[in-house]
């Protein structure tokens, strides 16, 4: 198959780039500073990379690893809203568009909750829970104006899919469980804010297999990709530092976190937000998790590592 990537540079574009060629297949990767050259915006010669291909892959956006600024989150806004419609617009010209057009969003759309899990039938979206802070709900609005791309594209021959993606773990530098790994390693993997928030996931491995049902099976919509057991922090973290053999973590309170994500230009919505979210789809599916729970997945992913 012919596998156009928009937005592949990143670390989810590597792991399936990796997955993909492996597999024997053809990986057009489109961005804005590798492979072929795109604005992520308006239409061009990348277009004819899509007319033709039997797969789209859209993962670009700007990266969330960043302060929550307005300036930031407005840029997170338009380069998930801009690259969607543009990527539609691209399929909607094709005289051989693809079969399937995997556009990715996230697990973020779902309510900051702890009482019950978030699937796709029963799942609460987000952007009205009390005591939140406001830019969480903008958060959760860029995830609904991503997915409403998606939904208005004009392109009856091709089946959409929108990917409800819980961080990707794998062992790449830079990634997110790069980042939490040296957390733990410095001795500053503990509990946050009492930890109690729900830490959703995915094993790279079973991306990569979950994203290879969703072009083989007629599944459309919105799919979770994440793990069937979302676990609290306190003990995603405990977790992690047994898989690193680090016996202890300081704990930090909201205001702590907040200093650290000021000093690392990140923010604390990556650490506070309760994301408990599972794969109610790709279970109905029949999809079999590699690496359903955390201590498991996170020993692979640390063995890997070294």
């Amino acid at each position: 198959m012919k596998i156009v990537i928009p937005g592949g540079t990143g670390q989810v574009g590597g792991v399936l780039t990796r997955a993909f060629k492996a597999a024997g297949h053809e990986v057009v990767v489109i961005s804005r500073s590798a492979g072929v050259r795109w604005d992520g915006h308006t239409l061009g010669r990348w277009a004819d990379e899509i007319d033709g291909a039997d797969v789209v892959v859209n993962l670009a956006g700007r990266s969330v690893s960043c302060r929550y600024t307005a300036e930031n989150l407005q840029q997170m806004m338009r380069s998930r809203v801009d690259s969607a419609r543009v990527v539609g617009e691209a399929i909607a010209k094709a005289a051989d568009p693809p079969k399937v057009w995997l556009q990715m969003s996230t697990a973020t759309i779902y309510s900051h909750r702890f009482d019950a899990p978030n699937d796709e039938e029963t799942g609460v979206l987000g952007g009205r829970e009390p005591d939140v802070p406001g830019y969480w709900t903008y958060s959760v609005e860029i995830a609904k104006r991503w997915e409403a791309e998606l939904d208005e594209a004009d392109t009856p021959a091709t089946r959409k899919v929108a990917l409800r993606a819980a961080m990707v773990m794998s062992p790449d530098k830079g990634g997110v469980f790069d980042y939490l790994s040296w957390l733990a390693r410095v001795g500053l993997g503990g509990p946050v804010a009492g930890g109690h928030q729900y830490v959703s996931w995915i094993h790279d491995d079973d991306f990569v297999r979950a994203v290879a049902l969703l072009i083989r099976e007629p599944i459309a919509g919105a799919v979770n990709l994440a793990a069937p057991n979302p676990v609290p922090q306190r003990e995603f973290m405990r977790e992690l530092r047994g898989a690193w053999r680090v016996p202890v973590g300081l704990p930090a309170t909201s205001w702590m976190a907040e200093i650290g994500a000021f000093a690392i230009r990140s923010d604390t919505e990556l650490l506070l937000k309760s994301r408990r979210v599972v794969p109610g789809r790709l279970q109905q599916a029949g999809f079999e998790f590699h690496f359903p729970n955390w201590r498991e997945a996170a020993q692979n992913l640390a063995e890997r590592r070294r």
